[in-house]
């Protein structure tokens, strides 16, 4: 037992050590900087985010638990097609759907082309047209792929409701939204704040839509401080603050669910439905339609077409880029879920505060943005590099150059950290469905506590592992700023080349990289849809 506990005590301390380098920045002197800094971007990182933050919260949360409510409780043409498309959006990263709405829209684009010959305008001066590349352009582009993760807590809170509630609302005469408003929503808003968290968590962390936009945000603040002005005390100084923004979203969502539960009682069966008829129904359908035709049919439509365009430009640099992404993903995953593995069962095995703590600790990563967590690694490895170094070279006399930073390692080590708790929290859930009697007959017959996690939790686990792999997978797929920021020397991945493709204005040329991340995305969003589908107590799987 005293090596389980050491392990996850170890692993804890090693993924925590970022995330406490940022933290620790945060004593290093650097005032005539952060005078420099005050006096003129500050404020507009501060305001920025706050405004992205209040924006694409109030989008997420209109549409998510909106369209949440739809399909869970009402009975509309096309409901069983959008319980699952609703959530698609979710497989596009942010910065993909910036580029293809930039494509679309700017004045090159067909949509003002189509209107320019429409009407017979002559230039851009004949008429008015929104400018995408904007604040509320990112703010749009952010709730279109974001506002899922509020669907998705949303509908899973109003699936386990019980029927008792919903029953007494029928019967005082309460309609559809009258039920929503009065009972459904107030009891649901636990995961409704957290659906929310989550989404806000995303809006804070995005590089690649922010910074193409030219919306300066604390994220595109820090990547400039490092990699611009090489201050990485002030850069992590920056992240540090940036951390303190998403700590105060983490204790508000836990405040919202303190002492609330989403349900009543026990008894559950087959929900209820609203029957909407005549226009009722064309609008739900239409509510419903509106964000998955424009989160992923147009968009993908748009990649699609323009990747069959650009097919000549796909060579062997393009199989190098994928082959790079596919082996970055698969090792980030297979280490991430064997460390969430033994990161579960040492807590199983050894219980208390301790281990409970330090699994807390090592699942922190999933709420610091991936720009922060690189500074965290970047500084350490930095330094032990050069400590290698210089000691053997006085010792020696040859220098190793650097072993760590820009390396593989770094970069693979830098996701696990950021997407530990993808997998920890699917690898804990599974294995909370193993009765302590399977262990206790485990070690009747002579199997140790390694055995009996290979023999018997494995087998039981091996779906939620596979699950617990492809969301880590997907996601290491998606992350971007991380791997701009530790990348090594000639590394390049679908995503890099994706955004770099962008901000040169080759906005088709990147949609063939695009297209592959959303493809790949797809697999996890429709095992989240499926799950969700199946969450209600008492309903047959």
């Amino acid at each position: 037992m005293r090596l389980w506990f050491s392990l996850v005590v170890g692993i804890a301390a090693l993924v925590a050590t970022p995330i406490l380098v940022i933290l620790a920045h945060l004593f290093v002197p650097a005032s005539e900087h952060w005078q420099h800094l005050a006096s003129t971007v500050l404020p507009r990182y501060v305001s920025n985010s706050l405004l992205l933050m209040l924006g694409v919260g109030a989008g997420t949360l209109v549409i998510g638990v909106s369209t949440a409510w739809l399909v869970s409780m009402t009975n509309f043409p096309g409901r069983r097609l959008f319980e699952w498309s609703l959530i698609v959006p979710l497989a596009i990263p942010s910065y993909v759907i910036a580029f293809t709405y930039t494509g679309l829209l700017e004045f090159s684009g067909p949509v003002q082309t189509f209107l320019r010959d429409f009407f017979g305008w002559r230039s851009a001066a004949d008429y008015w047209f929104p400018q995408i590349r904007s604040l509320p352009g990112a703010i749009v582009m952010m709730t279109l792929v974001f506002y899922p993760y509020v669907y998705m807590l949303s509908r899973a809170a109003f699936l386990e409701q019980s029927v008792c509630v919903l029953d007494a609302s029928r019967t005082l005469g309460r309609g559809a939204w009258s039920t929503f408003f009065g009972v459904a929503l107030p009891l649901a808003r636990p995961a409704v704040a957290g659906g929310l968290a989550l989404a806000l968590m995303e809006t804070l962390a995005d590089f690649g839509t922010v910074d193409f936009f030219s919306v300066d945000t604390f994220v595109t603040g820090i990547y400039r401080t490092w990699k611009g002005m090489w201050l990485p005390a002030v850069a992590a100084q920056l992240g540090a603050l940036l951390m303190l923004f998403i700590l105060v979203l983490i204790l508000l969502e836990r405040w919202s669910r303190r002492g609330r539960v989403s349900h009543t009682t026990g008894y559950y069966r087959q929900l209820p439905r609203f029957q909407l008829r005549g226009v009722t129904a064309g609008l739900a359908s239409l509510a419903c339609a509106i964000p998955v035709f424009f989160g992923f049919l147009l968009p993908v439509t748009a990649m699609a077409v323009w990747t069959w365009q650009s097919r000549h430009l796909i060579d062997s640099r393009y199989a190098e880029m994928a082959l790079s992404s596919l082996m970055l993903a698969t090792i980030s995953a297979v280490i991430a879920v064997g460390t969430a593995v033994i990161l579960a069962y040492g807590r199983r095995l050894v219980p208390g505060r301790i281990t409970a703590v330090a699994v807390q600790t090592a699942t922190l990563g999933y709420a610091t943005p991936g720009a922060v967590i690189a500074l965290g690694i970047m500084i350490p490895f930095a330094f032990l590099d050069n400590a290698i170094d210089n000691f053997a070279y006085s010792v020696f006399g040859f220098s190793t150059g650097l072993l760590l930073t820009g390396t593989w390692t770094a970069l693979i080590f830098a996701y696990v950290v950021r997407f530990l708790a993808v997998s920890s929290n699917t690898v804990e859930a599974s294995l909370q469905k193993v009765t302590p009697s399977m262990d206790g007959a485990a070690r009747t017959l002579g199997l140790s506590a390694g055995q009996t996690l290979r023999r018997v939790h494995g087998p039981i686990m091996r779906a939620s592992l596979l699950t617990a792999g492809v969301l880590v997978f997907v996601d290491v797929m998606k992350e971007l700023p991380a791997t701009l920021m530790m990348r090594p020397f000639g590394l390049n991945t679908l995503a890099i080349r994706s955004f770099e493709l962008a901000s040169d204005g080759l906005l088709k040329e990147s949609a063939s990289p695009s297209l592959a991340i959303v493809l790949a995305g797809l697999i996890p969003v429709i095992l989240a849809s499926l799950m969700i589908a199946r969450s209600r107590p008492g309903q047959s799987s």
